[in-house]
């Protein structure tokens, strides 16, 4: 055998891999979509855990179609959204430019942790503003929060940010947000079970790392020099300085990552159905609406999961909803 060789690991497009600004990720791309009807592009969840599902393949190119498979999935908790806002937004050269916004009427207390509340709103003044500039909007947003208190989470603190609406025109867009303005948001009214999902979270942080563990570079041999997990060359001499791709100790983990194309295998309203004896490891367990997602999802358990509707879709999507023969509710402690 010869020498082993390893080289660096690690994409250079996520560079700086320095810790993500908020716990909660940014979604920086809506989708279009093919619905003559507005909808909502997007929903939030809490992680709860993972388990094990068998289902029957499917897929018509697969070599296991119409078999029993075993697949790893995610728990993911969906409390019911609140819709507390409107925002619609016009283009400009410089980018999305907020023109107006509306707020619900009877803001509930828990919004006190997070901002002040506007006492007074003109309701039929900014309805009117945001009809009169309706030529000039290009996106219309609903400002939404979440509800931990109705999961098993310790924090009352509700999250909030902006989610897009898609389909239809925007005088469409706008009716659909004011019927929504200031009533709650079920799952099921914007994903099925089966279709494909991104997903936008933040990924277990690890801290500060050594090059070994962050790039995956071979440790050299004790003999050769007084360094073993280090990077043997820095570089040349000339340039004095070291180039930005040279594999370096620093932050591991707790960034922004969207995966694309999740599937939902179910969808459903009973957390007892999903949850394992004991309680999913430093979560508990699920006590309303939840989604279980094929594979895994960033982030540890309790931790903010954005799911979006597919920016680029498979072609190829199955018609029917998965046919999940079996879901473990075993203990994840062997109890």
């Amino acid at each position: 055998m010869g020498k082993q060789h390893s080289p660096k690991h690690g994409s250079l497009a996520y560079l700086p891999r320095k810790r993500a600004k908020k716990i909660s990720a940014r979604i920086r791309y809506w989708p279009k979509t093919s619905s003559k009807s507005p909808i909502l592009l997007a929903f939030t969840g809490y992680k709860a855990g993972m388990t094990y599902v068998y289902t029957i393949e499917d897929r018509t190119r697969s070599p296991n179609f119409g078999k029993e498979i075993m697949h790893a999935a995610t728990v993911i908790e969906i409390p019911p959204m609140l819709i507390c806002g409107i925002r619609v937004y016009a283009k400009t050269p410089y980018g999305l430019e907020p023109m107006s916004e509306l707020w619900m009427k009877d803001i509930p207390s828990d919004f006190n942790r997070i901002l002040t509340s506007p006492k007074k709103i003109d309701r039929k003044t900014l309805l009117k503003k945001i009809e009169e500039n309706i030529d000039r909007l290009t996106a219309v947003r609903v400002i939404v929060a979440t509800q931990p208190k109705l999961t098993s989470l310790s924090k009352k603190k509700p999250d909030l940010h902006e989610i897009e609406i898609g389909g239809g025109s925007i005088a469409d867009q706008i009716d659909y947000a004011k019927q929504l303005l200031g009533r709650t948001v079920m799952v099921e009214e914007v994903f099925t079970e089966g279709q494909y999902v991104d997903i936008a979270a933040i990924t277990t942080g690890k801290g500060f790392q050594g090059p070994v563990k962050r790039w995956g570079v071979a440790i050299l041999q004790h003999k050769g020099r007084k360094t073993k997990r280090g990077v043997a060359t820095l570089g040349p001499w000339k340039p004095t300085h070291v180039r930005y791709s040279v594999p370096r100790a620093g932050q591991m983990g707790y960034h922004q990552r969207t995966e694309y194309n999740k599937r939902i295998l179910k969808i459903g309203k009973d957390g007892k159905e999903v949850s394992v004896k004991g309680g999913y490891i430093r979560y508990g367990h699920v006590r309303g609406s939840y989604i279980i997602i094929l594979g895994s999802v960033a982030g540890t358990e309790k931790r903010l999961v954005r799911l979006r509707q597919p920016a680029r879709p498979p072609s190829d999507l199955p018609k029917t909803p998965p046919q999940i023969t079996y879901i473990s509710l075993d203990s994840p402690q062997g109890k």
